[in-house]
């Protein structure tokens, strides 16, 4: 077993080579909606229904999903391209107006849900854990929201596919 440290160069190299669904997550709290694209995310447990996603620490707009306790993971279309770079920070909007840029609704905890996401998962945060550069945020799944049936939108060697 070598001792020494993976060159962080050369892991984002490999992680490029490892396709991710690309995703939007969502919260909500005192009337503040804020959203992020993530690739990290999966599901931990059926029983009881459970999942975690990934926070980047670096985000500023992290405080929101730690003030609400509840999150909504956004499974996104190949067309939702668009979508995906706008709440990436890429084009410039301000947080509140990338909600505009789409549909969304609520189920049971009030986290915005994207209307026509292939599917989307209304959830309440059970537990958080911060290692190295993101959080973990584990939530018990409380809904699901079924949308169209669509080519998924999948994010490999840095760049958007479809599927």
């Amino acid at each position: 077993m070598n001792s020494q440290q993976m060159d962080p160069v050369v892991y984002r190299e490999a992680m490029s080579r490892y396709a991710g669904h690309v995703q939007i997550v969502t919260t909500e709290y005192e009337g503040v909606r804020r959203g992020v694209t993530i690739t990290a995310a999966c599901s931990v447990s059926d029983r009881p229904p459970s999942l975690l996603v990934c926070l980047n620490n670096g985000n500023p707009n992290n405080a929101v999903f730690f003030e609400s306790g509840y999150f909504a993971l956004n499974t996104l279309a190949a067309h939702h391209q668009p979508l995906a770079n706008a709440f990436a920070g890429f084009g410039g909007l301000a947080p509140d107006d990338r909600f505009a840029l789409a549909e969304w609704q609520t189920l049971v905890t009030g986290a915005p849900v994207l209307a026509d996401s292939i599917v989307s998962f209304d959830c309440r945060v059970t537990d958080s854990k911060v290692t190295a550069t993101h959080t973990v945020l584990f939530g018990e799944v409380k809904a699901v929201h079924f949308g169209p049936i669509d080519a998924s939108l999948i994010y490999l060697d840095r760049g958007y596919r479809s599927l």
